[in-house]
Protein backbone atom coordinates (compact mmCIF):
# COMPACT_ATOMS: atom_id res chain seq x y z
CA UNK A 1 0.00 0.00 0.00
CA UNK A 2 2.75 2.61 0.75
CA UNK A 3 5.05 1.45 -2.49
CA UNK A 4 1.46 1.91 -4.47
CA UNK A 5 0.94 5.95 -2.45
CA UNK A 6 4.34 6.41 -3.35
CA UNK A 7 4.45 5.81 -6.66
CA UNK A 8 0.75 7.81 -7.37
CA UNK A 9 3.14 10.90 -5.77
CA UNK A 10 6.47 10.47 -7.90
CA UNK A 11 5.20 12.00 -11.21
CA UNK A 12 3.80 15.10 -9.41
CA UNK A 13 7.24 15.78 -7.37
CA UNK A 14 8.87 15.21 -10.53
CA UNK A 15 6.88 17.46 -12.30
CA UNK A 16 7.41 19.81 -9.79
CA UNK A 17 10.95 19.69 -9.80
CA UNK A 18 11.26 20.32 -13.34
CA UNK A 19 9.45 23.19 -12.87
CA UNK A 20 11.37 24.25 -10.81
CA UNK A 21 14.17 23.45 -12.51
CA UNK A 22 12.91 25.69 -15.78
CA UNK A 23 11.58 28.71 -13.54
CA UNK A 24 15.57 28.85 -12.14
CA UNK A 25 16.93 28.57 -16.05
CA UNK A 26 14.21 31.16 -17.13
CA UNK A 27 14.96 33.66 -14.59
CA UNK A 28 18.88 33.07 -15.64
CA UNK A 29 18.05 34.08 -19.15
CA UNK A 30 16.18 37.19 -17.96
CA UNK A 31 19.05 38.61 -15.90
CA UNK A 32 21.54 37.57 -18.72
CA UNK A 33 19.31 38.92 -21.16
CA UNK A 34 19.38 42.73 -19.18
CA UNK A 35 22.93 42.15 -18.78
CA UNK A 36 23.60 41.67 -22.53
CA UNK A 37 21.21 44.90 -23.24
CA UNK A 38 23.91 46.86 -20.23
CA UNK A 39 26.84 46.49 -22.71
CA UNK A 40 24.98 49.29 -25.07
CA UNK A 41 21.98 51.02 -22.73
CA UNK A 42 22.06 52.44 -19.54
CA UNK A 43 19.93 50.92 -17.00
CA UNK A 44 16.95 52.81 -16.63
CA UNK A 45 17.04 52.01 -12.55
CA UNK A 46 18.38 49.79 -10.86
CA UNK A 47 16.17 47.29 -8.00
CA UNK A 48 17.88 49.00 -4.73
CA UNK A 49 17.14 52.43 -6.43
CA UNK A 50 13.11 51.39 -6.91
CA UNK A 51 13.07 50.36 -3.20
CA UNK A 52 14.81 53.35 -2.35
CA UNK A 53 12.61 55.52 -4.27
CA UNK A 54 9.52 53.80 -2.96
CA UNK A 55 10.72 54.61 1.31
CA UNK A 56 11.83 58.30 0.04
CA UNK A 57 8.32 58.53 -1.48
CA UNK A 58 6.51 57.55 1.58
CA UNK A 59 8.30 59.22 3.78
CA UNK A 60 7.40 62.76 5.37
CA UNK A 61 10.23 64.75 3.13
CA UNK A 62 8.22 63.45 0.08
CA UNK A 63 10.53 62.32 -3.41
CA UNK A 64 13.78 64.19 -3.34
CA UNK A 65 16.05 62.61 -6.08
CA UNK A 66 19.52 63.47 -7.43
CA UNK A 67 20.57 61.08 -10.34
CA UNK A 68 22.19 62.33 -13.60
CA UNK A 69 24.30 59.45 -16.18
CA UNK A 70 27.63 60.77 -17.37
CA UNK A 71 30.05 58.48 -19.67
CA UNK A 72 32.77 57.17 -18.05
CA UNK A 73 35.07 59.44 -19.82
CA UNK A 74 33.34 62.16 -18.01
CA UNK A 75 33.80 60.86 -14.46
CA UNK A 76 37.36 61.88 -12.59
CA UNK A 77 40.34 59.22 -12.66
CA UNK A 78 40.41 60.57 -9.33
CA UNK A 79 37.10 58.99 -7.91
CA UNK A 80 37.62 55.78 -10.15
CA UNK A 81 40.84 55.34 -8.17
CA UNK A 82 39.65 56.24 -4.89
CA UNK A 83 36.51 54.12 -5.11
CA UNK A 84 38.60 51.01 -6.25
CA UNK A 85 41.43 51.65 -3.50
CA UNK A 86 38.78 51.85 -1.05
CA UNK A 87 36.06 48.99 -2.20
CA UNK A 88 37.85 46.44 -4.27
CA UNK A 89 41.97 47.29 -4.78
CA UNK A 90 42.43 44.33 -7.44
CA UNK A 91 39.11 45.42 -9.42
CA UNK A 92 41.06 45.72 -12.75
CA UNK A 93 42.66 42.08 -12.48
CA UNK A 94 40.12 39.48 -10.46
CA UNK A 95 37.39 37.33 -12.20
CA UNK A 96 34.83 39.57 -9.95
CA UNK A 97 35.26 37.61 -6.77
CA UNK A 98 38.07 38.35 -4.60
CA UNK A 99 38.09 34.60 -3.39
CA UNK A 100 40.32 35.12 0.04
CA UNK A 101 37.67 37.42 0.71
CA UNK A 102 34.47 35.35 -0.21
CA UNK A 103 36.62 32.30 1.97
CA UNK A 104 36.52 34.55 5.21
CA UNK A 105 33.28 35.54 4.88
CA UNK A 106 32.16 32.11 4.52
CA UNK A 107 34.14 31.18 7.69
CA UNK A 108 32.46 34.20 9.52
CA UNK A 109 29.41 33.02 8.39
CA UNK A 110 29.50 29.33 9.41
CA UNK A 111 30.65 30.31 12.59
CA UNK A 112 27.66 32.83 13.12
CA UNK A 113 25.24 30.23 12.56
CA UNK A 114 26.27 27.96 14.78
CA UNK A 115 26.65 30.36 16.88
CA UNK A 116 22.78 31.37 16.53
CA UNK A 117 22.11 27.82 16.41
CA UNK A 118 23.62 27.39 20.16
CA UNK A 119 21.59 30.42 21.33
CA UNK A 120 18.05 28.99 19.57
CA UNK A 121 17.56 32.16 17.88
CA UNK A 122 14.96 32.47 16.19
CA UNK A 123 15.83 35.16 13.47
CA UNK A 124 18.81 33.91 10.94
CA UNK A 125 22.53 35.41 11.19
CA UNK A 126 23.12 38.19 9.23
CA UNK A 127 25.27 36.77 5.83
CA UNK A 128 28.15 39.11 5.33
CA UNK A 129 30.43 38.52 2.20
CA UNK A 130 33.52 39.90 0.79
CA UNK A 131 31.80 41.69 -1.86
CA UNK A 132 34.01 43.38 -5.04
CA UNK A 133 32.60 46.48 -6.82
CA UNK A 134 31.01 43.67 -9.24
CA UNK A 135 29.76 41.71 -6.77
CA UNK A 136 27.96 45.20 -5.56
CA UNK A 137 26.65 46.03 -8.69
CA UNK A 138 25.36 42.51 -9.03
CA UNK A 139 23.25 43.41 -6.45
CA UNK A 140 21.91 46.41 -6.82
CA UNK A 141 21.17 45.89 -10.09
CA UNK A 142 18.74 43.12 -9.49
CA UNK A 143 18.25 41.75 -5.98
CA UNK A 144 16.60 42.78 -2.38
CA UNK A 145 18.26 43.82 0.38
CA UNK A 146 18.41 40.66 2.30
CA UNK A 147 21.02 38.29 3.51
CA UNK A 148 20.66 34.95 2.95
CA UNK A 149 22.87 31.87 1.66
CA UNK A 150 20.43 32.12 -1.39
CA UNK A 151 20.68 35.51 -2.22
CA UNK A 152 24.14 35.47 -2.09
CA UNK A 153 24.42 32.39 -4.28
CA UNK A 154 22.06 34.53 -7.15
CA UNK A 155 24.46 37.35 -6.48
CA UNK A 156 27.11 35.01 -7.22
CA UNK A 157 25.68 33.43 -10.79
CA UNK A 158 24.88 37.52 -11.68
CA UNK A 159 28.80 38.98 -10.78
CA UNK A 160 30.28 36.08 -13.20
CA UNK A 161 27.91 36.47 -15.98
CA UNK A 162 28.42 40.81 -15.59
CA UNK A 163 32.16 39.65 -16.02
CA UNK A 164 31.58 37.21 -18.81
CA UNK A 165 29.71 39.95 -20.55
CA UNK A 166 30.92 43.53 -19.91
CA UNK A 167 34.29 45.10 -20.12
CA UNK A 168 35.40 46.12 -16.60
CA UNK A 169 35.23 49.95 -17.84
CA UNK A 170 31.27 49.42 -18.40
CA UNK A 171 31.51 47.48 -14.94
CA UNK A 172 32.77 50.37 -13.55
CA UNK A 173 30.92 53.04 -15.35
CA UNK A 174 27.47 51.67 -14.38
CA UNK A 175 28.57 51.33 -10.40
CA UNK A 176 29.74 54.70 -10.35
CA UNK A 177 26.42 56.00 -12.01
CA UNK A 178 24.07 54.07 -9.84
CA UNK A 179 25.78 53.80 -6.78
CA UNK A 180 23.93 55.40 -3.88
CA UNK A 181 26.15 58.52 -2.01
CA UNK A 182 23.14 60.06 0.27
CA UNK A 183 19.15 60.13 1.02
CA UNK A 184 17.85 60.23 -2.76
CA UNK A 185 21.71 61.12 -4.07
CA UNK A 186 22.88 58.18 -6.70
CA UNK A 187 26.02 58.55 -9.04
CA UNK A 188 29.08 60.24 -9.24
CA UNK A 189 27.52 63.47 -11.09
CA UNK A 190 24.76 63.93 -8.21
CA UNK A 191 27.34 63.58 -5.91
CA UNK A 192 30.06 65.45 -7.04
CA UNK A 193 27.52 68.44 -7.32
CA UNK A 194 25.56 67.81 -3.80
CA UNK A 195 29.09 68.09 -1.55
CA UNK A 196 31.18 70.08 -3.76
CA UNK A 197 28.85 71.53 -6.26
CA UNK A 198 31.05 70.62 -9.23
CA UNK A 199 30.74 68.09 -11.96
CA UNK A 200 32.31 64.72 -11.18
CA UNK A 201 34.98 65.62 -13.97
CA UNK A 202 36.74 67.89 -11.61
CA UNK A 203 36.68 66.05 -8.55
CA UNK A 204 40.37 66.35 -6.43
CA UNK A 205 41.79 63.15 -4.92
CA UNK A 206 40.56 64.36 -1.73
CA UNK A 207 37.13 64.97 -2.34
CA UNK A 208 37.09 61.63 -4.50
CA UNK A 209 38.36 60.05 -1.29
CA UNK A 210 35.91 61.35 0.63
CA UNK A 211 33.12 60.33 -1.33
CA UNK A 212 34.64 56.88 -1.77
CA UNK A 213 34.97 56.23 2.52
CA UNK A 214 31.23 57.46 2.16
CA UNK A 215 30.08 54.36 0.43
CA UNK A 216 29.35 52.09 3.01
CA UNK A 217 27.37 54.09 4.99
CA UNK A 218 26.35 57.21 2.65
CA UNK A 219 23.17 58.15 4.71
CA UNK A 220 25.03 57.89 8.26
CA UNK A 221 27.90 59.77 6.58
CA UNK A 222 25.84 62.54 4.72
CA UNK A 223 24.65 63.40 8.46
CA UNK A 224 28.35 64.04 9.97
CA UNK A 225 30.66 65.14 6.75
CA UNK A 226 32.91 66.45 9.64
CA UNK A 227 33.50 63.26 10.91
CA UNK A 228 37.00 62.46 12.43
CA UNK A 229 36.89 58.57 10.33
CA UNK A 230 35.43 60.29 7.45
CA UNK A 231 39.03 63.14 7.38
CA UNK A 232 41.31 60.73 8.45
CA UNK A 233 39.82 57.71 6.46
CA UNK A 234 39.87 60.39 3.23
CA UNK A 235 43.43 60.62 3.73
CA UNK A 236 44.40 57.16 4.08
CA UNK A 237 43.10 56.54 0.59
CA UNK A 238 44.54 59.33 -1.26
CA UNK A 239 47.74 57.86 0.30
CA UNK A 240 47.46 54.93 -1.55
CA UNK A 241 45.51 56.42 -4.62
CA UNK A 242 48.52 55.89 -6.74
CA UNK A 243 48.74 52.49 -6.07
CA UNK A 244 45.14 51.65 -7.53
CA UNK A 245 44.97 50.05 -11.67
CA UNK A 246 41.90 51.37 -13.49
CA UNK A 247 40.46 49.37 -16.62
Amino acid sequence: MMAGRFHSLRKPLVRWFWMVVLSGLCLQLFFLAHIVLMARIAPESTSFQRSQAWHIAQSKEGLRWQQDWVAYAQISDQLKRAVITSEDDIFATHDGVQWDALEKAWSKNAKAEQLASKQQRKAPPKIVGGSTITQQLAKNLFLSGERTLLRKAQEFVLTLMLEAVLSKQRILEIYLNNVEWGQGVFGAEAAAQHYFGKPAAQLSAWEAARLAVMLPRPKFFENLPRSEYLLNRADTIVARMGNAQLP
